[in-house]
């Protein structure tokens, strides 16, 4: 019986160590209720990668986009400038809680698209994605930008 003990620990302490290691600077993935996803992403933290964004690009592959770090958190509004994809905008608090989704941004539009106050991070993904997925208002993300101390889902 002890034997057993033990390599359940240790399949146990496995199994942990292999959901923190899943946790990756080039990946997201979002939880609730109805679903659980993972998306492919690229960070744009700095003013420059910020201000380009999406823009100028003819496609992006399924289950991919661009994660946008705002630190510390603030009000956020984005527009479809020069950005020839369709997307969906989710917008973050700094605990990783879903506060709004837009759903099928216009290409090219320069309407303001509004995130609210306190945004921590904003995911663009393709149109049509943030439905198919049942992203909406208190969906989980986790990353590694989320810090440990107000993360609702730590890495």
């Amino acid at each position: 019986m002890m034997r057993f003990w033990a390599s359940l620990a240790v399949c146990v302490t496995f199994l942990a160590e292999g959901v923190a290691a899943e946790c990756r600077p080039d990946r997201v993935e979002l939880r609730n209720d109805q679903t659980h996803v993972r998306f492919d992403v690229e960070l744009a933290v700095t003013g420059p990668e910020k201000s380009r964004g999406l823009m100028f690009r003819e496609h992006l592959p399924n289950r991919s986009g661009m994660l946008f770090v705002y630190d510390p958190p603030q009000q956020v509004a984005f527009w479809m400038k020069n950005t020839l994809i369709p997307l969906d905008m989710i917008f973050v608090d700094q605990a990783g809680v879903v506060t709004r989704v837009h759903e099928g941004a216009i290409p090219g539009d320069l309407t303001p698209i509004e995130g609210g106050g306190d945004i921590f991070a904003v995911l663009e993904i393709n149109a049509g994605l943030s439905a198919r997925y049942g992203i909406q208002p208190g969906t989980q993300m986790r990353h590694e930008i989320f810090s440990q101390a107000s993360a609702i889902w730590p890495c």
